[in-house]
């Protein structure tokens, strides 16, 4: 089991910045692949990036590629979402999950999740 526990959330205008991040903690917290999911009321949880556990390959859902860039710590069992060009229908609670046997690409089936932080894009 590992233990997620997100912040940086919070009120950008558009066109802004933000930067998430998820620290990971627990005996094996390194050997999990990252992935940030974003859940708006009414919605299903949707993808937005990932990142493998050991060669730092990633992913990203075509909503945020070119914007979004995910990078994580091994140093600092940390996982780091950077938002730039932030838009209003990026607005949602983002969550950070971890799994240790496959990229967490889609949430079907993921256990490790983080309590989710705020963020909220104004026009």
């Amino acid at each position: 089991q590992v233990q997620l526990v997100e912040s940086g959330g919070g009120l950008v205008q558009a066109g802004g910045s933000l930067r998430l991040t998820c620290v990971a903690s627990g005996p094996t917290a390194s050997s999990y692949a990252m992935g940030w999911f974003r859940q708006t009321p009414g919605k299903e949880r949707e993808f937005v990036a990932a990142i493998t556990r050991y060669d730092g390959n990633t992913f990203y859902a075509d909503s945020v590629k070119g914007r979004f860039t995910i990078s994580r710590d091994y140093a600092k069992n940390t996982v780091y979402l950077q938002m730039n060009s932030l838009k209003p229908e990026d607005t949602a609670v983002y969550y950070c999950a971890a799994d240790n046997k496959r990229v967490p690409v889609s949430s079907l089936g993921l256990e490790n999740w983080g309590q989710g932080t705020q963020v909220t894009v104004s026009s």
